[in-house]
């Protein structure tokens, strides 16, 4: 058997070693399934306002093009440093959305590659860095914390850290 028919059979094994389990100690599998399915839906459904808030803020970020305003106020100053500008985006949209990120990142894959110098710092801000807006918005929202203000400070002062030490990481290393 090849490591790819062991990993296609790991989640019905575990499957079936949940169900094997739950026999064993007289638990009925199919109420405690439905009952997962339903506080599953009920936790969507409150969860839906939140997402659908961030999505309509990023789509206004988005569309307004105010990030590439900002870029051009930037890039002299960017310049002077030595910071690459294809990462600056990525850097700037990373904390209010990974999929933008990701889709930013594959562009610089595409454009410059994944082994380059820029590739490779892509990847270390993604890695080094977290959807601070995102988690604030869901998860905060959802459990009822409305003081987020030194989290969001704090958060978005870790991702800056995090984009900084990237920034001087791979440019020592590569």
């Amino acid at each position: 058997m090849n490591l790819v028919n062991l990993s296609t059979l790991i989640i019905p094994f575990l499957v079936a070693l949940i169900v094997i389990y739950a026999i064993y100690k007289k638990i009925n599998v199919y109420d405690v399934f439905i009952s997962g399915a339903k506080d599953g839906i009920e936790m969507g459904i409150s969860i839906f306002p939140y997402l659908l808030a961030m999505i309509v803020a990023i789509n206004v970020l988005l569309k307004s093009h105010i990030i590439e305003d900002f870029l051009v106020l930037l890039k002299p100053v960017l310049s002077c440093i030595k910071i690459p500008m294809p990462v600056i985006p990525m850097a700037i949209m990373r904390p209010i959305s990974g999929s933008s990120t990701l889709i930013l990142m594959n562009d610089i894959y595409v454009n410059y590659g994944v082994d380059s110098f820029l590739g490779k710092l892509a990847s270390t801000i993604q890695g080094s860095t977290d959807t601070t807006i995102y988690i604030l918005t869901l998860y905060f929202g959802f459990v009822g914390i409305k003081k987020i203000k030194y989290a969001m400070w704090v958060g978005l002062f870790a991702d800056l850290i995090g984009v900084i030490a990237s920034i001087l990481v791979v440019s020592w290393l590569f």
